[in-house]
């Protein structure tokens, strides 16, 4: 294993993060800190609770998760798109590193960034929202799960894309709306028939559902579904990235 080609890869990453810092940070955190204000005090105080906790408190889990998917693919996709964009990928792709090594430094920079930029969110969060949680380790695992599965996808997308409007394609079209439809400021209880039978074919309904169950101990969906769940996609994001360094898709032409 070449510890100092992953490390070379992840320093650099995440030294990209502090010299964008208002991009990277402070800009994710102020539009969440928009939703606090917005749907957790102005709207969530005329609102009653919902399964004994209040609107502004319901809403953390799904408002982390929109960020975290987001930054996650966002952070990994540009990471690995830009030096294909300018000719440097195939400077990475003669040094002594394995393609898991190369994946290693991008996705682990990028899970990395988001994880902390989760932990900032929750920190603003406690100005605006009273919360605690019931399982905080159950809570950092589904951080770190989600942060490494969508830093996967989110390579993928890097790689796929051929401009910087692809790049932005799927998270825009694809993962925001899903995100929305997946119970972020609802519960999926709450839908009629066939509605809630439909949501159930979003797969970010069990990302929220699994991240609400660490925080407050109950969920819309089993909790073993929602680790299979994700867990399923894990691998399936692994499977194309080997497939991708097999072929050499869109990296080696």
């Amino acid at each position: 294993m070449n510890w100092h080609g992953i490390t070379a890869i992840y320093r650099f990453e995440m030294a990209r993060t502090w010299r964008t810092l208002m991009q990277s940070i402070a800009s994710p955190v102020l539009s969440t800190s928009l939703y606090f204000i917005v749907f957790g005090t102005a709207i969530g105080s005329r609102m009653g609770s919902i399964d004994g906790i209040s609107y502004g408190a319901f809403i953390i889990p799904g408002l982390l998760m929109l960020s975290l998917l987001s930054e996650s693919i966002s952070n990994a996709s540009f990471g690995i798109f830009f030096p294909k964009f300018s000719g440097t990928i195939y400077e990475v792709l003669s040094a002594p590193v394995s393609p898991f090594e190369i994946v290693a430094g991008y996705v682990g920079a990028a899970a990395t960034k988001s994880v902390l930029l989760g932990l900032l969110i929750l920190a603003t969060a406690r100005i605006f929202v009273d919360y605690s949680i019931v399982h905080p380790l159950w809570t950092l695992l589904f951080l770190l799960l989600t942060a490494v599965t969508f830093s996967l996808f989110g390579f993928i997308i890097g790689i796929w894309a051929e401009d910087f409007q692809q790049l932005q394609l799927i998270p825009l079209m694809v993962v925001t709306p899903l995100t929305f439809l997946g119970g972020a400021f609802y519960s999926i209880s709450m839908l009629p028939e066939p509605w809630q039978t439909l949501t159930l074919f979003n797969p970010v309904v069990y990302l929220i559902s699994g991240l609400r169950w660490a925080f407050y101990g109950f969920a819309d969906v089993n909790l073993a579904l929602s680790l299979g769940m994700t867990a399923f996609f894990l691998i399936a994001c692994l499977a194309t990235v080997s497939w991708i360094f097999k072929r050499g898709y869109r990296i080696r032409s």
